[in-house]
């Protein structure tokens, strides 16, 4: 396949932008391969993503954003990003004891379905090595004590860690700690939590136990971004099962597990392929 540019944007609606976008990417040779948009109508706001072909382009690649936010940026009050299909994002996990999202992430990995690369697995528990060692990525583990006394010191190490694999998300696969203001704003937009419940029902801790005990007919798993408030980010993936009265909280877990780590995937993948806009705590995500 040719080496490609996505283009993602969003700003106010008025008419004209998939024109201006469209003619700037045509008068300098490039080739359209890809271009979806959406407007959400209540807020009046415009979302595009739109892939080039680069062979043959008139400006250089490092200038291209240089040369979008000039002619566009202030006019339309647009915020643009761009992408290079040739560039494979660098991916930390972190995890604690549970290893059914880990697995699931690195068999993916393995089988060539996330094109990333993983320089490092990180931990508050020796549990998991075993699994790291089997795909032969190293993995770090600074133990968290039960007062949180260390865990400014343990954050600023992982924060190192990931400046130094120079680290572009961060996907937590059942990571059972809450992170720090400081490191969910080193990465905004750019790490990615499975939590098991059906946001926004049953946040926190034990969803499952939750959900018995509210003897709900359906469980559900979500993908979201990281931000400062618990479980409220930007929603990137969902998908729920159904459960009777029959069920227990283990065969609920059970089958919430499953739905956890194709949940979990499916939003890496999307985020990977840069086909996720966020705005206003919300996400677009293009198919």
């Amino acid at each position: 396949m040719k080496r490609t540019a996505i283009l993602l944007l969003h700003c106010p609606d008025q008419t004209g932008i998939i024109t201006e976008i469209s003619r700037f990417i045509t008068d300098n040779q490039g080739n359209i391969v890809y271009l979806d948009q959406y407007v959400d109508t209540v807020e009046n706001h415009f979302f595009m993503r739109i892939e080039f072909e680069l062979d043959n382009f008139l400006i250089p690649e490092e200038k291209i954003l240089d040369y979008l936010n000039t002619m566009y940026g202030q006019r339309y009050d647009m915020k643009i990003s761009i992408h290079f299909t040739d560039e494979k994002p660098r991916m930390a996990i972190f995890v604690s004891k549970m290893n059914h999202c880990l697995y699931d992430l690195l068999a993916r990995y393995k089988a060539g379905e996330l094109d990333v690369e993983i320089p490092c697995i990180v931990s508050n528990h020796e549990d998991l090595r075993y699994v790291a060692e089997q795909f032969q990525i190293p993995y770090y583990v600074w133990s968290i004590k039960k007062d949180h006394s260390n865990k400014n010191e343990v954050e600023e190490s992982e924060i190192e860690l990931m400046r130094r694999e120079k680290i572009d998300f961060i996907v937590l696969a059942r990571y059972m700690q809450i992170l720090s203001d400081k490191l969910i704003s080193s990465y905004p937009h750019n790490i990615i939590n499975i939590h098991h419940s059906f946001l926004p029902a049953f946040v926190g801790a034990k969803p499952y136990n939750q959900a018995y005990e509210r003897g709900v007919k359906i469980v559900g798993a979500t993908s979201h971004y990281v931000t400062e408030e618990l479980d409220a980010g930007p929603i990137i993936e969902q998908d729920v099962t159904r459960i009777s009265h029959k069920d227990t909280p283990q065969s609920i877990s059970m089958k919430g597990r499953d739905l956890e780590k194709i949940v979990l995937s499916r939003a890496v993948k999307k985020h990977i392929e840069w086909k996720i806009l966020t705005y206003s705590n919300k996400t677009v995500v293009f198919a």
